[in-house]
């Protein structure tokens, strides 16, 4: 199906970097208008100037997930300003990683607002403009932690399930109005994040892989680019794990 002329809106939280920015790189070359969500304002400028500079539509709106009334505000003034919200991709996570028996509240709660209700809140302050313009595709990032657990991440696996359990069940609520919601669990990948971590995880987390390496940013946003695309408007309450075999067995 052909793209309209008038570009579809896109919101991505968690874009000034890693996965998320390899995200909204994707949607742009399909021909969307980016709207580029976190807290640092000049990695999202980075990544908004990279856009442009190859021809694509982006913009900034600074935002922190985890205040959820701005989060709120936030995607409802991006939708007032371009008169329609289209796409809403919910990246946007923080790890807090101990053993569940030294695992403080606070590093459970923070993780849990950052990581679930967030994405709850940014869901449903989005399918109100979906709902009026018939049409909407949500993404969820999810994890290989929140499908098969993690030890360290008691967490981090409960939000990230629980995101599958969110997604599920917005699919069955909106697939009448046009709106679908996926999630894509990525696995062990190649970011900043990861980057930072000791060689031995890594060479033990590619161990368990059976592709033997750790995946990219780029095939975490291949997934996300089908379900945000035209052609995937039958495709509703999926998860796809992109994680080089890991969750098979």
């Amino acid at each position: 199906m052909a793209e309209e002329t008038t570009p579809r809106i896109a919101i991505v939280t968690g874009a000034s970097r890693g996965i998320g920015a390899g995200i909204a790189v994707a949607l742009a070359k399909q021909g969307r208008h980016v709207v580029l969500m976190a807290r640092n304002v000049d990695k999202l400028n980075e990544v908004a100037a990279a856009i442009t500079a190859s021809g694509g539509k982006a913009s900034v709106a600074a935002c922190d997930v985890a205040d959820h009334t701005a989060l709120a505000a936030a995607i409802e003034a991006v939708a007032d300003q371009h008169k329609r919200l289209d796409i809403l991709v919910n990246n946007a996570g923080i790890t807090r990683d101990n053993l569940m028996l030294r695992m403080s509240d606070d590093e459970w709660d923070s993780v849990l607002n950052t990581n679930l209700r967030a994405v709850f809140v940014a869901c449903r302050a989005a399918v109100r403009p979906m709902m009026r313009g018939k049409w909407g595709r949500i993404v969820n990032i999810g994890s290989t932690s929140g499908l098969m657990g993690n030890a360290g991440q008691a967490n981090y696996a409960a939000a990230k399930a629980g995101v599958v359990g969110l997604t599920k069940t917005i699919a069955r609520e909106m697939a009448s109005k046009g709106i679908t919601a996926n999630v894509v669990a990525p696995g062990f990948i190649d970011t900043d994040m990861t980057g930072v971590l000791p060689q031995q995880i890594k060479d033990l987390a590619i161990e368990h892989t059976p592709a033997k390496r750790m995946g990219r940013a780029d095939e975490i946003a291949a997934a996300v680019a089908y379900f945000t695309s035209e052609e995937a408007g039958f495709t509703t309450g999926q998860v796809v794990a992109v994680d080089g075999g890991m969750t098979m067995y």
